[in-house]
């Protein structure tokens, strides 16, 4: 069903203040947020003036590196564009999550790697007939995602949803704003900034066209997403084989995408599969290489003075709830061993 006047929705002053409210929760000592909350009401006012005359136009992003470890070009946006993000989000959010299918698992309410962890051991199970017999895993990864989202295509789907043009000229502000052109004539515009919301919900709404390939046209039945990150599982490598071909083919043709060559391999689950930061064998599980030196990074940052005591506690806490999730009892007890000593 396509839906309709729904813009206005979008800046209503209680929309904007609840915004406001999820744009600041963890950030609410950023000088910027501070700046912004000086004259709160006057701010969010005058963002809905801008919107409400589409007079609203995003604020140049402010790029860096982020190493924590894996290096990471990171493009953030200006506090009242984040709150723009979190209202538009707000209003759209409820017209496609429920479209989206069950084991698309990334930025949902409800969601999250620990779900997919546990679709995946469920999947594992049934596929494998309890762990008895041996079965194989399609694991892939889309090429250089976040940086190929071709605008024109993410907008074709999103009008099959949306037909107020308010709304779609708010999502074309939002995407224009650092961009990368196909062509020397500008013909098509490309990429999505890292780090911003609504590039993780066109993430999925973009995937969706995918999703529905995957368990629709193709019917796999153990088929699990996290942004540009999926596996399916089979008890037969051929058929994945197969699957594989045409899901490229489908990302070509539709998304103007690509798996990518090196990362999308069928691999036996008794190898031990790397999804959504665990290495998943048959009857244990092990924390990635990856994210184990993320949390001897933080530690070394503490170390050398560049984060404070209650950030490095901070993330610890949030590790430690993640690794518990792997047979990780002896390298917890280490880590809390080196930061007691610090």
């Amino acid at each position: 069903m396509e839906i309709d006047n729904i813009y206005s929705e979008t800046y209503k002053l209680s929309n904007l203040i609840l915004a406001w409210r999820n744009a600041r929760k963890h950030k609410t000592r950023k000088d910027y947020v501070i700046e912004f909350e000086g004259n709160l009401i006057k701010n969010l006012l005058k963002l809905q003036e801008e919107l409400r005359t589409q007079n609203y136009k995003p604020l140049p992003l402010k790029t860096f590196i982020l190493r924590d470890p894996k290096t990471r070009k990171i493009s953030k946006s200006a506090f009242r564009d984040r709150i723009v993000h979190h209202a538009l989000v707000r209003v759209i959010e409820l017209i496609f999550d429920k479209m989206f299918i069950y084991e698309s698992c990334a930025n949902r309410i409800g969601k999250g790697n620990l779900f997919a962890i546990k679709r995946f051991e469920l999947f594992k199970r049934k596929v494998t007939n309890n762990l008895k017999t041996e079965a194989f895993c399609l694991k892939a990864d889309i090429k250089h995602y976040f940086d190929e989202v071709k605008h024109e295509v993410l907008i074709k789907i999103i009008r099959r949803k949306i037909s107020d043009e308010k709304v779609i000229w708010l999502i074309k502000q939002i995407l224009s704003n650092s961009t990368s052109v196909i062509g020397g004539g500008g013909e098509e515009r490309k990429g999505m900034p890292l780090g911003n919301l609504t590039s993780q919900f066109f993430a999925n709404v973009y995937l969706h066209e995918l999703d529905y390939f995957v368990k629709h046209k193709l019917k796999a039945k153990y088929y699990i997403r996290y942004v540009d990150d999926f596996v399916i599982l089979h008890s037969s490598k051929e058929q994945l084989e197969e699957w594989k071909q045409e899901i490229n083919n489908f990302l070509k043709k539709e998304l103007k995408l690509e798996l990518h060559p090196e990362k999308s391999r069928i691999l036996s689950l008794s190898r031990g599969i790397d999804f959504v930061g665990f290495r998943n064998f048959y009857y244990y599980k092990l924390l990635r290489k990856r994210n184990i030196k993320k949390m001897m990074f933080r530690i070394k940052q503490y170390k050398n003075g560049e984060v404070k005591f209650e950030k490095l506690l901070e993330s610890f806490q949030g590790w430690n709830a993640y690794a518990k999730w792997a047979n990780s009892l002896k390298l917890r007890r280490a880590i809390v061993k080196r930061i007691s000593i610090l």
